[in-house]
């Protein structure tokens, strides 16, 4: 499916700003009339916890090598906040650069899913809260990702929608072309939260997405599906495992971690490798022993399909809770 979202200039337009102040207004209303102790009680102790997660990689090949820039947007709904999460790394030449973290918190919504800006972080919106990008400004660095055309969208099994842009990042005077993949899923109450998630390159025509429905490590082996852009055609995997081929231990976290996965289905219509050229391996906090992990990784590899073998060169994102 392909539309058109747009062109994106290297700007702050007036409109953009006061859609950015209004976003960030809205949870600063007067509170609503406070409900008597019985009521919030009962209130908290009937809410089912929502997660949206929203995810931007900008990706570019560059010879043997690829650029990239990734933003991860979390908010968490609780009975009375939106806990929210943005963190954006810069990766070039086997090199990660972390250059954007932040947690606050805001009042509740109407529409927890929605971003706002924070700090550094300005998001370039228009009428209908379509994203056409992001813009990480602080001190002297600048950092933009502009989308525009639509070249594939596709829906989830659990109602997530990923769609992959025509897009460019602007680094200081520096012009980047290459493709942006737009991803958002949700999970309710004891829906288990969505699990790792790939977006490759080939080449400049063909793009491929592979979601897992849940994380490794659970009672149940995630599941995932997998989409392919070759251009003028579109291809859907229903069912694609993962197998970890090889792993290396990650003491932070006292986990081990992936570092080369075969990617293969029943039916033989997907099959492949893959190997970590380069990561950026975090450690969350935790009660322990084991403790989360959240692992970037610039992959490179070879998918082969009916319609053929296509070398792959992209990001892989490993996550456990």
């Amino acid at each position: 499916m392909r539309g058109r979202r747009g062109p994106v200039g290297r700007r702050l337009s007036a409109i953009t700003i006061a859609v950015g102040l209004s976003a960030c207004g809205t949870d600063a209303e007067a509170p609503p009339p406070a409900a008597s102790q019985g009521a919030t009680a009962s209130a908290a102790a009937n809410f089912e916890a929502r997660e949206y997660e929203r995810n931007f990689v900008f990706a570019s090949l560059e010879g043997d090598s690829l650029f990239m820039v990734s933003w991860m947007l979390h908010n968490v709904e609780t009975p009375d906040s939106i806990l929210r999460e943005a963190d954006a790394w810069l990766a070039r030449g086997g090199v990660w650069d972390g250059f954007y973290s932040a947690r606050w918190s805001t009042r509740p919504t109407t529409e927890p899913s929605l971003l706002l800006p924070y700090g550094g972080l300005t998001l370039l919106a228009r009428e209908g809260g379509v994203i056409d990008g992001i813009v990480f400004e602080e001190g002297p660095r600048a950092l933009e990702v502009s989308m525009e055309g639509v070249e594939a969208s596709w829906t989830g099994p659990r109602g997530g929608l990923y769609e992959v842009l025509e897009g460019s990042a602007y680094l200081s005077d520096q012009r980047i072309d290459g493709m942006v993949l737009d991803m958002a899923r949700a999970s309710v109450g004891g829906t288990p939260t969505g699990g790792d998630w790939l977006f490759l390159l080939s080449g400049d025509s063909a793009r491929f997405v592979l979601a897992a429905d849940v994380e490794h490590g659970g009672e149940v082996e995630p599941l995932y599906r997998g989409w392919g852009d070759l251009g003028e055609q579109e291809v859907v995997w229903p069912g694609v495992r993962l197998d970890w081929r090889r792993t290396e231990a990650f003491p932070p976290a006292r986990r081990d971690v992936p570092v080369e996965w075969r990617i293969w289905s029943s039916d033989g219509s997907v099959e492949g490798s893959l190997a970590a050229a380069s990561a950026e391996i975090l450690a969350g906090e935790g009660p322990g022993p084991l403790l989360p992990v959240r692992a970037l990784y610039d992959v490179a590899g070879e998918l082969r399909t009916a319609d053929g073998r296509f070398p792959v060169r992209g990001i892989l994102v490993h996550r456990r809770r």
